[in-house]
């Protein structure tokens, strides 16, 4: 078993310069850092429209070191999958293809390039940050915006559906490599990304990704949030290995613990105010009965 990263062996190296263009406490920015320091330098990243093309900055100006394929919404695993062709090509197959996308371009608008990159086995990570909604334009709901949440799009009732489980729907390609992590466990992350670059063929990681203005919660409570979700037992933390599954710490630490209640998490942020008592008690139910199973 490989050790696990502590923020002593944690590598020093920085692939994001110190200014960029994220929001102030920016759950994405701490994805991005992290990530990057466990891809290192030999990687291409395939970035669509999104808030992390905000945070990367406007040619010529750009906060990350690595090189990037600005891409079209709906078409982040197919550009990834060319750049994989690409480097094949050159004879760079060891250098990292990394698709880098919100939950907007994964769960709706990138979703079918995603699944044909996966039945292929292309050798690509896709990384998906969701932030519940579409970010960078407004706040507008998506597919993994959960039941309830007030958005542009949702602005009186919140959004009626459930969340969309996007890590299930790739985890039934049955490609090698299926994790979740959590931009507030960022050394669990990196240990994840870490992994996803000794596996051959398609690597699918969800990133649950607070968003203060977005959300609705003073931008010094980032971490705060981002653990109540995995705490309450909302976000779960687990690996997909080869079929196999298994829970990770943070997650793993709740079995057979009482949990924080899930009003914990939805009291912290202004875009859950619409739900109602008996809303939140049929949800509790529900995470209740996931983890009794």
């Amino acid at each position: 078993m490989a050790e696990k990263t502590t923020i002593l062996n944690l590598t020093e190296e920085e692939f994001v310069h110190s200014g960029n263009r994220a929001c102030t406490g920016c759950g994405l920015s701490i994805v991005y850092r992290i990530g990057l320091k466990a891809l290192g330098k030999n990687s291409v990243l395939v970035v669509p429209p999104s808030c992390l093309t905000v945070l990367q900055g406007l040619y010529p100006v750009a906060s990350t070191k690595l090189p990037c394929v600005n891409v079209t919404f709906a078409s982040t695993a197919a550009a990834a999958t060319g750049v994989r062709s690409a480097m094949m090509a050159l004879g760079k197959d060891d250098v990292n293809v990394v698709a880098w996308a919100g939950d907007g371009g994964t769960s709706d608008i990138g979703i079918q390039a995603l699944s044909g990159a996966c039945e292929r086995g292309d050798n690509i990570i896709y990384i998906c940050y969701d932030n519940e909604a579409y970010m960078n334009t407004g706040v507008q709901r998506s597919g993994t915006t959960p039941q309830g949440v007030l958005t542009t799009t949702t602005p009186i009732k919140g959004k009626l559906q459930v969340k969309k489980d996007v890590p299930a729907i790739i985890a039934a390609h049955g490609i090698p490599y299926v994790a979740t992590a959590s931009a507030a466990f960022p050394l669990d992350f990196y240990d994840k990304v870490k992994k996803a670059t000794t596996i051959h063929g398609p690597k699918y990681i969800h990133v649950h990704t607070p968003c203060p203005p977005g959300w609705g919660f003073d931008t010094r409570y980032t971490i705060k949030v981002g653990k109540l979700a995995v705490e309450t037992g909302l976000f779960d933390l687990y690996e997909i290995e080869n079929g196999s599954f298994s829970l990770s710490a943070p997650s793993q630490r709740l079995v057979g613990k009482k949990r924080p209640p899930v009003s914990d998490y939805f009291a912290a942020q202004g875009r859950f105010k619409s739900l109602d008592t008996d809303m939140v008690n049929t949800i509790q139910q529900q995470v209740d009965a996931k983890w009794a199973a």
